[in-house]
């Protein structure tokens, strides 16, 4: 067996009860939830028992998820499964750079919960959204969105799935145009039109948060959705950077397989990234960790390798 990478999951993923029943599994799970309680009351309460209408709010998505995230990889740890390389889809990230040691898990989630309120104020200065655009080309999907002043392409998933973040009306628009371009727009479920110039305020404004933040060097390496490459440099300022600018999540993919990873072990709520992993490689294993039933189907392939 190669190389082994964990990819955490973003924002959309949430979903009401997630992480529960890995809490109930496993010690070492149920020990980050506990930690997120005491740093942020309520972190428990809103993953087990939230309605989506909770979760889908920005301020709580954010620390919600990366909490399932990292239960996720304290449950495979407890196991005796460890990453190689990490990676994180959006506020994944965080996660991933929690995961290498670039801070503390409590740290961690002070940021993630700045992160997420900066953000969800952005997001209540506009009408905006995002849609999953689908069964075209990104250059397909540029060249339309290009017809507009306020729909930006911003995440690059994988083959024919590109995200964009839109004022709605012109989203709607947008969404009629893929539509006659015989593709299809798939609304998200988010408040906001993240990793667009919308957020430009929120990314400013992280930015001067982090600069009293401490970070330390990663044990190991971490890829940034801003440049696709291992983190280097000035961390916080590709932390600042990201939210404003597009995901390169295929192209993070395909220079960790050059790397060696050929498996890739999607943590969190959902496998919304290990199904697009399946799509930029036939030539991966791509496994997910989202729930006790998912957490032992992946300790019974790993364990096979």
């Amino acid at each position: 067996m190669g190389k082994i990478a964990f990819v955490f999951a973003g924002q959309g993923a949430q979903y009401p009860g997630m992480g529960k029943d890995v809490a109930e599994y496993s010690a070492a799970a149920a020990e980050i939830f506990k930690i997120a309680d005491e740093v942020r009351p309520e972190t428990s309460r809103q993953c087990f028992e939230g309605t989506s209408e909770e979760l889908q709010e920005t301020r709580n998505t954010q620390p919600c998820i990366f909490t399932v995230d990292l239960a996720m990889a304290a449950a495979l740890g407890e196991k005796g499964i460890k990453a190689d390389y990490t990676a994180g889809f959006s506020l994944g990230e965080l996660a991933a750079l929690t995961y290498a040691k670039a801070f503390g898990f409590g740290d961690g989630l002070k940021i993630v919960s700045k992160r997420g309120e900066l953000m969800q104020i952005a997001s209540e200065k506009h009408n905006t959204g995002m849609a999953a655009v689908l069964k075209l080309s990104d250059e397909k999907i540029e060249e339309l969105a290009a017809k507009y002043d306020n729909v930006y392409p911003v995440n690059y998933n994988c083959n024919g799935n590109v995200t964009v973040a839109a004022d709605k009306e012109q989203l709607a628009a947008f969404s009629a145009d893929v539509k006659e371009a015989r593709g299809l727009a798939r609304p998200l479920k988010v408040s906001g039109a993240f990793h667009s110039p919308y957020m430009a305020e929120a990314a400013e404004e992280f930015g001067a948060f982090l600069k009293d933040v401490e970070v330390g060097e990663v044990e190991i390496p971490v890829y940034s959705n801003r440049t696709a490459k291992a983190y280097e440099g000035d961390y916080k300022e590709l932390l600042e950077e990201q939210i404003i600018n597009p995901v390169r999540w295929k192209t993070l993919i395909e220079n960790l397989i050059a790397e060696g990873v050929d498996t890739f072990i999607e943590l969190g709520p959902g496998k919304a990234l290990t199904s697009m992993i399946t799509r930029i490689s036939k030539e991966v294993t791509a496994l997910n960790v989202s729930d006790v039933e998912s957490l032992e189907n992946t300790l019974e392939r790993m364990s096979e390798c």
